[in-house]
């Protein structure tokens, strides 16, 4: 059986075994959704929002692409941000990247001739890495130098969500935060929150003191 036919056959297993935990799960979920977060992720298939977080259908709004940026000058990344915004009202905006990203990795590297696209997307990571280049010229090792950039670039694009107007002239502004996960165990790390009191807690942490 091919891959396709795979999924296909998979979705069935799913849709029937979800039906029978829950008979009314589609029903509800065709009435409409109401996720209370805005993800912003990495398109790393290795790192899928809801199942890192234990979370079904209709719990999160999902953007992903290349290194989790956020671009205010393209439509994608600004029409996600405006609906989630303005018409789900969503309470909370995550940034979540990931270490060991391939896109972060590309900005350390010279251009690849054959990637146009993936060049003119990570640009910003490029100009990034350039500002931030005493930092990770200290680091030992090429891991660690794409570590630390994964780090910088999820602020970068916290700090760019919390002063786009479409967040900050909100009626009630989502709080932006900014988390990476590690590949190695699961877990994810809070760079930084939109409560300043959990700022550079661990995920763990902040559960712990949520309990």
């Amino acid at each position: 059986m091919n891959r396709p036919k795979r999924l296909l056959v998979a979705n069935v297993a799913w849709a029937h075994d979800t039906a029978e935990r829950n008979p009314e799960f589609f029903r509800e979920l065709a009435r409409g959704q109401n996720p209370h977060v805005l993800w912003i992720g990495c398109s790393d298939s290795r790192v899928p929002a809801e199942t890192i977080t234990h979370c079904e259908p209709g719990d999160l709004f999902v953007h992903r692409n290349i290194a989790n940026l956020f671009n205010p000058d393209d439509d994608n990344s600004a029409s996600v941000l405006e609906y989630a915004v303005r018409v789900l009202k969503v309470a909370h905006v995550i940034v979540c990247g990931h270490y060991g990203c391939g896109g972060v990795r590309a900005s350390l590297l010279p251009p690849d001739p054959s990637l146009p696209h993936v060049n003119r997307r990570i640009a910003p990571l490029c100009s990034l890495a350039r500002t931030h280049h005493d930092e990770l010229d200290a680091r030992a090792s090429e891991r660690e130098r794409v570590d630390r950039l994964a780090e910088l670039n999820v602020l970068e694009q916290v700090r760019q969500l919390r002063a786009n107007p479409i967040v900050r002239d909100a009626e009630q502004a989502p709080l932006v935060h900014g988390w990476i996960f590690a590949l190695e165990d699961g877990r994810l790390k809070v760079l930084t929150s939109g409560y300043e009191a959990d700022d550079a807690m661990t995920c763990e942490t902040a559960a712990h003191s949520a309990a």
